[in-house]
């Protein structure tokens, strides 16, 4: 994972003490934004918009005198989803706040996020290295998840060479883009088991969730740990174990069901499940299908999903109203329990309103999280902004609330074309845009740049100084060409730059995925711009998200046939039923292309 050193963060007000200082702290975040929402007006009926559900928690027997789980959560990123799975899997959680918390630990979870430097240097200075290796060489019950695995190697090549906790012999270092490999690795890979890993007997050849950019790689030295490996242009190690010492690169808590067998079999060792696990076919990095719920305040006031017509989001009526397709979280919910790989919340009425103010949105995103096991991206008016009182907010604050709310990735859209604008002109990186400053502390995989371009057709490709590409389909008069103008503020404002361009300014700036939407596509139902994804898809070496479009289950096939998107995104046509999620799923499936199933 590539990030600074914990300049924000969203650790339980318990573990405060063996925080580093942090250029945002939760303190000063927490307290500024209690009184923003207090200042809200809360006379709404909340459970509109939230509609807060509770999953039964038959799958689990809560222990016996035996139900606390200790959680090494350091400050760094958000591990809400960790403490959701394990709540929901009938634990409670103890926060470490001493070394002696970890060696008086009965069970111990560290959800590694952030820098491998800055994450050994918070350790060691608050004495939690030496007892943490400590705890581990006594064969205590630890589990460690993404950086948790990392830091368990000799060193690390992310910033450094930094060293690591050196238990694990072996260097972790970065994925190699040059050889047509995508970095970060983001999505539901395959796994390899190599030895009886005893928490992965529940897989079944099935996928989970993996999102970094660093890995450690198997070797002669390292081989009586290695558990699982997974492939992604090279074979790196998925997995560790050693009697009770278990830690994986893969997010568990992400991984829906069978992440939540992982995390059950680790937290019940004792426990014997016959259940024969649902056997599936993963044998590489999965297409993605991603369900996207556009939410904004109707007339009324209450927090709805919604679909546009080419961003017309209001019914051709006599009342005119906003369309409302549902509530956000029920929708969510049932999307999860449908196959969603991800689910995005694009608050589309934020860049013009505090983003912070919309408790509501914040709302959603936790109750969302406490039953929803897939990643969580939410977009919309994250940027600077100066309230009414003249207090100002950084970027980073604001994406820093919605992480603590439960999001794993954050997009950003008009601010992105800004930042990207100034790039281009002056050639500087100055840091301060909010998509440098977010991807800096969180990391480039947390951070998506959503794209709204529009056509504009042209008879000669050197009629414009910007990337022109020939159409497969011509123009309304025949044009042949056409470059595509991004715009901003929610497709009202175009820009003086191209979707080619922005996205490749981007991509240096630090973000670690791209949406790409089309206006002239979206809410059409005829097929996702096929143009324009190929353009952006070869331009880059992130992951590229198709959005806007799609109204049958063959546009899903022909885009990740003819395109080299790594996910497809849809709206209206699964908020409407015309196209359910999971019959998308069989249709790639009979077509040869990998999908989780």
């Amino acid at each position: 994972m590539e990030a600074a050193p914990f300049a924000c963060s969203s650790p339980p007000s318990s573990s405060a003490s063996f925080l580093p200082s942090f250029s945002v702290t939760a303190r000063s975040l927490s307290s500024s934004s209690s009184l923003l929402f207090r200042r809200n007006n809360f006379g709404r009926n909340c459970n509109y918009y939230v509609a807060k559900f509770k999953s039964p928690r038959n799958l689990s027997v809560r222990a016996s005198g035996d139900s606390v789980v200790t959680l090494l959560d350091y400050g760094a990123g958000n591990v809400r989803s960790v403490r959701n799975a394990i709540r929901y899997l009938g634990f409670d959680i103890k926060d470490v706040q001493t070394p002696e918390d970890i060696l008086k630990a009965d069970r111990l979870i560290f959800p590694g996020v952030g820098a491998f430097a800055a994450a050994m240097d918070v350790l060691n200075k608050r004495g939690m290295a030496k007892a943490l290796c400590t705890y581990i060489e006594k064969d205590r019950p630890f589990l460690g998840i993404c950086l948790g695995l990392q830091l368990l190697f000799e060193s690390s090549e992310e910033n450094g060479p930094v060293n690591g906790l050196g238990l694990i012999p072996g260097v972790v270092g970065r994925f190699d883009s040059s050889n047509g490999y995508r970095v970060p690795h983001i999505g539901w890979n395959a796994l390899q088991i190599k030895t009886d890993s005893e928490i992965l007997d529940d897989i079944g050849n099935r996928h989970v969730y993996f999102v970094h950019s660093y890995r450690a790689m198997p070797s002669d030295v390292n081989k009586e740990w290695v558990s699982s490996t997974c492939n992604y242009g090279v074979d790196f190690i998925a997995s560790v174990r050693k009697g009770n010492v278990h830690a994986v690169q893969f997010h568990p808590e992400k991984s829906g069901d069978v992440g939540l067998s992982i995390l059950r079999r680790f937290l019940y060792p004792k426990s014997t499940i016959t259940t024969k696990p649902t056997e599936g076919k993963a044998s590489k990095l999965a297409k993605r299908v991603i369900a996207c719920l556009d939410v904004r305040t109707n007339d009324k006031g209450d927090l709805v999903v919604t679909k546009g017509d080419q961003y017309d989001v209001r019914e051709h009526t006599k009342e005119n109203e906003v369309r409302n397709l549902g509530k956000p979280v029920e929708l969510a919910g049932q999307y999860y329990k449908d196959g969603a790989d991800e689910v995005t919340f694009l608050n589309i009425t934020g860049f013009r309103d505090f983003p912070l103010g919309d408790l509501p949105m914040l709302q959603v995103l936790r109750y969302t999280s406490e039953n929803v096991f897939v990643p969580l991206t939410v977009g919309g008016g994250i940027r600077d902004f100066t309230d009414a009182n003249g207090r100002h907010y950084t970027s980073l604050e604001v994406a820093s609330e919605y992480f603590r709310s439960g999001a794993d990735k954050i997009s950003i859209g008009s601010d992105a074309v800004y930042a990207a604008e100034e790039y281009l002109r002056t050639g500087v990186k100055t840091g301060k845009s909010s998509l440098e400053q977010i991807s800096r502390v969180y990391g480039n995989q947390a951070v998506v740049v959503s794209i709204d371009p529009r056509r504009v057709y042209l008879k000669n490709p050197n009629d414009v100084e910007f990337k022109a590409v020939r159409l497969t389909k011509s123009g309304p008069n025949g044009e042949e060409y056409a470059w595509y103008q991004c715009t901003v503020n929610g497709g009202r404002e175009g820009r003086p730059i191209g979707a080619y361009e922005l996205a490749k300014a981007v991509e240096e700036l630090g973000a670690g995925e791209i949406l790409l939407n089309c206006i002239d596509c979206d809410g059409q139902g005829k097929g996702f711009d096929i143009d324009l994804i190929k353009l952006i898809s070869d331009a880059v070496n992130i992951p590229v998200i198709a959005s806007s479009g799609a109204g049958a289950t063959d546009h899903f096939s022909e885009v990740f046939m003819k395109t080299s998107a790594s996910a497809a995104l849809a709206a209206g046509i699964f908020h409407r039923k015309e196209v359910p999620l999971q019959s998308v799923k069989e249709h790639l499936s009979k077509e040869g292309i990998e999908v989780r199933i």
